[in-house]
């Protein structure tokens, strides 16, 4: 049986370690509004300063949480990520299957208790305030993107264990993204917003939710959510760039191509194409991941931020660049990359910093946005190794 390296196992396993001595709880590059501070009457109401401090505080690079009475918290991202990375090492290590399992069952529980109340279904935000340029979510808002993620992650979960707990919360969470979510049309297609408090049009985030639709109907066969996936999926497809790329959004001023969020979209598409057998739009997804490959690289494979430029060095970036090009076969590639995240990102101390800019490094360790992405990651390529297989590494 081939095996990933034993670089990359040791750094795994020292991950793994590392979250769950954490309890699964650390810091985000955007829980500066859970400062105490921003409690105060001006500070919690003042758009300008909460986004402009926000965007301030997580390019600072000495972490300045305790100073600010800030605690470390648990994101429900980082379990759904961590139940994914859990579901491929519990089928590539049968000693240390049943310590994977139990993880699992404890993570649904607190899933289940982090959910957002008051909505359609089952439904996840983020443990901090988030103030958006063109939104306010409020810490526990569900979001699309939040719930996606973690969905995925309980998909990859139930297809290796047909767990019916699991399927009956995936097909809740379905019913989150069609009641909840508003809906933004271009003739029949549409997209879904961001979360239900806005009306942006943000191309991953509605690819996320056509993801879990296809998910759902493929483990009920239920015609509707297929249905309504692919009517968001043609509104994607209809806003592709001639070169093959996406923006991060319609209608405001994003437009730029970064490289995790062009990934996203890929991911979901190509799930899409799989789960529902709608083979037409496999031209856009070659199309899409051409481009990928092409631009969002340089020429050694060092994945760059945006099209147009290569710094940041960001956690995501590399550990989602690790996702896609496993997924897509390009194990070389991806371990290429992998390389160069333990170089230039890897504490040695069992986590990951956050980003490496042209003249310093950001050393904080977080826990969803650097240390769970990178299990997830790692895990994937060691099980595509192992088994020869990209089906579970959705």
């Amino acid at each position: 049986m081939m095996e990933l390296d034993s670089k990359f196992m040791g750094v795994l396993f020292s991950l793994r370690d590392y979250i769950k001595r954490e309890g699964y709880a650390g810091y985000d590059p955007y829980d500066g509004l859970n400062s105490p501070l921003f409690k105060l009457p001006i500070l919690r109401s003042n758009k300008f300063i909460r986004f402009a401090f926000q965007q301030i505080f997580r390019r600072i690079p000495i972490n300045l949480r305790g100073l600010l009475g800030i605690k470390k918290g648990i994101n429900p991202v980082t379990l759904g990520l961590c139940i994914q990375a859990y579901t491929y090492l519990s089928m590539i290590n049968e000693e240390e299957k049943e310590f994977y399992l139990n993880e699992i069952k404890s993570l649904l529980d607190i899933l289940v208790n982090l959910s957002s109340k008051g909505y359609s279904g089952f439904c996840w935000g983020y443990n901090f305030d988030w103030e958006a340029r063109y939104t306010k979510i409020p810490a526990y808002t569900p979001t699309v993107v939040a719930t996606g993620l973690i969905t995925n992650g309980l998909f990859v979960y139930y297809k290796a264990y047909s767990d019916k707990s699991v399927k009956e919360i995936l097909i809740s969470s379905a019913k989150f993204v069609l009641n909840d979510l508003n809906r933004t049309y271009e003739g029949e297609t549409f997209c879904f917003s961001y979360s239900p408090n806005d009306h942006q049009k943000v191309y991953n985030a509605t690819m996320k939710g056509a993801r879990l639709l296809a998910q759902v109907y493929e483990i009920t066969r239920d015609q509707y959510y297929l249905e309504e996936a692919e009517r968001t999926v043609k509104f994607v497809i209809n806003n592709q760039n001639d070169d093959g790329s996406w923006f991060y959004s319609k209608g405001d001023a994003r437009k730029w191509v970064d490289n995790f969020h062009t990934a996203y979209v890929l991911d979901a598409l190509d799930d899409f194409i799989k789960l529902s057998g709608r083979n037409q739009y496999k031209i856009n997804l070659d199309k899409g991941l051409m481009y990928y490959l092409e631009n969002l690289f340089m020429p050694d494979g060092k994945p760059k931020y945006f099209s147009r430029r290569f710094y940041p060095v960001d956690a995501t970036e590399l550990a989602q660049s690790v996702l896609t090009l496993t997924r897509f076969g390009y194990i070389d590639r991806a371990i290429n990359v992998l390389n160069y995240a333990l170089e230039s990102l890897y504490s040695g101390k069992g986590f990951f910093y956050y980003q490496k800019n042209r003249f310093f490094t950001h050393k904080t360790s977080y826990m969803r946005w650097s240390n769970a992405y990178f299990f997830n990651a790692i895990a994937c390529l060691a099980y595509s190794v192992v088994v020869k297989s990209k089906y579970l590494c959705f």
